[in-house]
């Protein structure tokens, strides 16, 4: 079971498709998957971090490299078997001289959102952030192992 990922920004949900789609369906050229050509605003791309998914036998752990915010920005919700992590920073910045004065603020956001699998301690989910980097640990579910049926021969 994997999780499913999909970006938001502004408002509008872009789907995260796999590189191996493209190669196999040829109606796909590269000049469509080219978000570098001028088709969307660099800066709005600037503000939604990428997402690391790490699985091993005990958890997932997702990691979102979110460099200039504080823990105070973050709201991490599970809502749906969704993971909804978004952030919000406002700044203002004054500047004052003798003949002339600028007061300029900027509003940075970010939303992203993860299908949860079916095998997850909901209650055990974690988030730490540490040195520009947002991870969120989400552990699995012990699965019980099923042992094989053993027959015994009655003599």
């Amino acid at each position: 079971m994997s999780l499913v990922v999909s970006k938001k920004r502004n408002g509008r949900t872009l789907p995260t498709m796999t590189e191996d789609f493209f190669n196999m369906n040829p109606f796909f050229g590269s000049s469509l998957l080219d978000f570098n050509g001028g088709l969307f605003n660099e800066k709005e791309f600037a503000l939604v971090p990428d997402a690391n998914i790490i699985e091993n036998e005990k958890e997932y752990k997702i990691e979102l490299a979110v460099p200039g915010l504080e823990r105070k920005d973050f709201k991490v919700e599970i809502e749906d078997d969704m993971l909804l992590v978004s952030a919000e920073k406002e700044e203002e910045t004054k500047h004052e001289d003798k003949n002339y004065r600028t007061r300029e603020f900027s509003y940075n956001s970010f939303y992203r959102s993860f299908v949860l699998p079916k095998n997850l301690v909901i209650d055990k989910i974690d988030a730490k952030y540490h040195n520009g980097v947002l991870d969120i640990m989400l552990p699995k579910k012990e699965v019980a192992v099923e042992r094989p049926v053993k027959k015994i021969k009655v003599e």
